[in-house]
């Protein structure tokens, strides 16, 4: 098969410069769960985003910083009593979420604008760059508006709009780490079409296995039905435990034994997915294809342990936390893979094209 000669890659800057502001939303959502973990996410009340920086400085700031947070449901139905002392632990850990978040927006724009004024940027690229900001300014507001669903009638954010805020997260997470490839002068790999689709499958299937698994968080539902691999005394509850909501569609969403259920199928469904992909890429020998087919199966398996540990020992922040990194590396490897074997005739670098079989 023809090889294409690709250029010397012009991008090298824009990569780290992209892959640092990576590990800083991969980081953000780590201190995101500690955050949801510790309880600490609705300890301020008010969405303040440039004075907001400044944490209390004197007692009478910090007084009134508490007594704002006394206003609302959660801590008059699961507080009351709290020390100032105590606030303070939990209103540190919201705060730094809230100024990494602050920190990750400047870091992006300043070297963007100076890579658009230095010029070279591809205008594909551009258009990419400009989204992924645009995607970042509308996390600030679905922060806020998740933060907002537990200032009046709620004990805790609402589950819906805490899935909504992780998922645009990591889809902005990914939509780095794909740009990121997309800058490298990597060979296109010639492979069959079903690995391409179950490539792209897989990272469809992280990201609802993802939604799920805040949902399960909003709901607490990790703490209940703490045995595996039978929940509710079956592996399969009955379907009057797993719909006696109305509508049933509801039950998906809020139903606390149909949420862990859900996530614990899409979990089995996700890692005998990655099992046949890499079955697949190695019996093809499609090259780096190949490694990062087993590298994803590696993941993910690790994932299902930590997943099962995390549950049984009804999720200390440790292990919950793990469970959380490991997901994030495993939609790492999900994104990798997929632009690996996607193909890259509209990427900013020419590819060269290696058939299936050959190291690539």
């Amino acid at each position: 098969m023809t090889t294409i000669s690709a250029p010397t890659n012009p991008h090298r800057a824009v990569r780290w410069w992209l892959i640092s502001v990576a590990a800083l939303i991969a980081l953000m959502v780590l201190v995101g769960g500690a955050t949801r973990l510790t309880e600490s996410g609705l300890s301020i009340v008010e969405w303040k985003p440039v004075t907001g920086s400044v944490p209390p400085l004197s007692e009478a700031q910090w007084t009134d910083a508490f007594e704002a947070y006394k206003k609302i449901p959660q801590y008059r139905e699961l507080n009351a009593g709290m020390s100032l002392s105590e606030f303070k632990q939990i209103f540190w850990w919201e705060w730094s979420h809230r100024l990494l978040g602050r920190f990750i927006g400047v870091a992006y724009l300043l070297p963007f604008l100076f890579f658009l004024w230095r010029g070279g940027l591809a205008s594909e690229l551009k258009r990419r760059l400009w989204l992924l900001f645009a995607l970042g300014g509308l996390q600030g507001a679905v922060g806020w508006w998740m933060v907002a669903s537990g200032l009046s009638e709620r004990v805790e954010v609402s589950q819906y709009r805490l899935a909504t805020h992780l998922v645009l997260a990591l889809l902005i997470f990914a939509g780095i780490v794909w740009t990121v490839r997309r800058l490298a002068d990597r060979p296109q790999l010639a492979v069959p079409a079903r690995l391409r689709f179950t490539s792209a499958v897989l990272v469809i299937l992280t990201f609802i296995q993802i939604y799920f698994g805040a949902l399960v968080a909003g709901l607490r539902a990790g703490r209940a039905y703490n045995t595996w691999p039978q929940i509710d005394g079956a592996l399969i509850p009955s379907a009057e435990r797993l719909w006696f909501e109305t509508p049933w569609w509801r039950n998906m969403f809020d139903n606390v034994l149909t949420v862990q259920f859900e996530h614990r199928m899409t979990a089995y469904l996700l890692f005998t997915l990655v099992v046949l992909h890499a079955i697949d890429a190695v019996r093809l020998r499609a090259g780096s294809a190949t490694s990062g087919a087993l590298w994803m199966l590696a993941a993910v398996g690790l994932q299902v342990v930590l997943g099962i540990l995390t549950l049984l020992n009804q999720v200390p922040i440790d292990l919950a936390l793990s469970h959380q990194a490991v997901a994030i590396v495993v939609l790492t490897l999900a994104v990798m893979q997929a632009e690996r074997l996607a193909s890259r005739q509209s990427a900013d670098v020419q590819p060269r094209v290696v058939p299936v079989g050959q190291t690539g």
